[in-house]
């Protein structure tokens, strides 16, 4: 989809640390800790959240009283007279908060809007589902975060698998494989230079409220140091795979926001007027059981709608729950592996799965102003076999 008005102030994105899940966010309600982020994120930028006339969550883990969904976080914040909906698209869910957003602006039904995207995969519900055939009764249980990483229900597969077939298919070696995996922690781990100086730029501290006071997580945690050897003394997570749990994501729980106004509007929020205007956005899906595939076709359809070739983007970022992905990527369209994700990437800090690609869109925006601004794209995986892209283009 192509948008013509529709941009990101500078600075009016952010992320929280994303922390493995069990961590120190385990016990904190996903909406609990949107309102904690957004809160400081909005006061801290200078935007009342009154300003905001279109509020999106996006969420993929249900939480206690999840049913209100963004009337929930709105009020909390003081912006009460107004709501928006709840999307959910798994993995994409950051890409469908963005592109709805976009519309709204770019259709004039609003200037200002905001998606509150979060996440808490530790401790996901376990859903019972009625069911008056089986004995006695009995339930059907379904835990909500772990049972789809084993089996997507159209193919009988598990997400792993699709990292294996992608890799059998193309003939990828665990050696290609575990090389990508440390390209992206080398580069993350450049993004903590300067006591974190990079980070800092976007990333908003937790605040967790306990009997004593309070404590408070400021970096990512759960990070796990990697090394070539390392990551050559790992067994394969499938028997003669090329796949280890070191070239692969990890369970995360954490928020992003993402602030989406009028081209007038954007240069009066932005840091210094700079804005990233929002080009295109794009999903797609690949044949069955090959995951890894989809960013391209979803990276390709928001290029085409951006009127944008591959050759003329300066940084992209991608949502990589496996190594696989960015070599199947930069195979497909002749981007260097170290031209992406040069702050690091999901595959490295975890994924709380609705704002893993905030965080990515946010780094990309960050890391195009760095160098003095243009084109940017975020394309990431996601369950089903699919994909959701976003450009954008920041001007100085």
């Amino acid at each position: 989809m192509k948008f013509t008005d529709a941009h990101v102030p500078f600075g009016l994105s952010w992320t929280s640390p994303f922390a493995k899940w069990q961590g120190p966010l385990a016990e904190v309600n996903s909406l609990d800790l949107a309102v904690d982020v957004t809160g400081r994120a909005l006061a801290d930028r200078g935007l009342p959240p009154e300003e905001i006339t279109e509020w999106t969550l996006g969420c993929t883990v249900p939480q206690q009283h999840s049913f209100y969904g963004v009337t929930l976080v709105s009020r909390r914040l003081g912006s009460g007279e107004h709501g928006g909906p709840w999307i959910s698209r798994a993995c994409a869910t950051s890409a469908a908060v963005i592109e709805h957003l976009a519309t709204q602006v770019q259709l004039g039904a609003h200037t200002t809007t905001i998606g509150v995207i979060t996440d808490r995969t530790s401790n996901g519900p376990l859903m019972l589902w009625s069911s008056a055939t089986s004995p006695g009764g009995a339930p059907m249980p379904e835990h909500w975060v772990l049972d789809p990483m084993k089996l997507d229900p159209t193919t009988g597969q598990s997400m792993n698998d699709t990292a294996e077939n992608t890799a059998r298919d193309a003939g990828y070696t665990r050696e290609q494989v575990d090389e990508v995996a440390l390209l992206r922690h080398e580069q993350y781990r450049s993004a903590l230079a300067d006591d974190r100086a990079v980070q800092r730029q976007y990333m908003v501290p937790v605040r967790i409220p306990t009997r004593r006071g309070e404590t408070w997580v400021e970096e990512d945690h759960g990070v796990f140091p990697t090394t070539a050897e390392g990551l050559a003394r790992l067994r394969p997570v499938a028997p003669g795979g090329v796949v280890t749990y070191g070239a692969q994501t990890h369970p995360a729980d954490g928020c992003a926001g993402v602030v989406v106004a009028s081209a007038d509007r954007a240069r009066e929020l932005g840091r210094d007027g700079v804005t990233a205007q929002i080009l295109a956005t794009g999903f797609a899906r690949a044949e069955p059981a090959y995951m890894p595939k989809a960013p391209v076709p979803a990276a390709r359809r928001a290029l085409a709608d951006a009127g944008i070739e591959i050759g003329d983007v300066d940084v992209v970022t991608t949502h990589n729950p496996f190594a696989v992905n960015d070599l199947w990527f930069a195979e497909q369209t002749g981007v260097p592996l170290e031209r992406m994700n040069p702050y690091g990437s999901s595959l490295v800090y975890g994924h709380p799965q609705g704002p893993t690609g905030a965080r990515a869109v946010t780094e990309l925006v960050h890391a195009l102003h760095a160098r003095g601004g243009g084109v940017g794209l975020f394309t990431g995986c996601a369950a089903g076999d699919s994909a959701g892209a976003v450009v954008v283009r920041v001007d100085g």
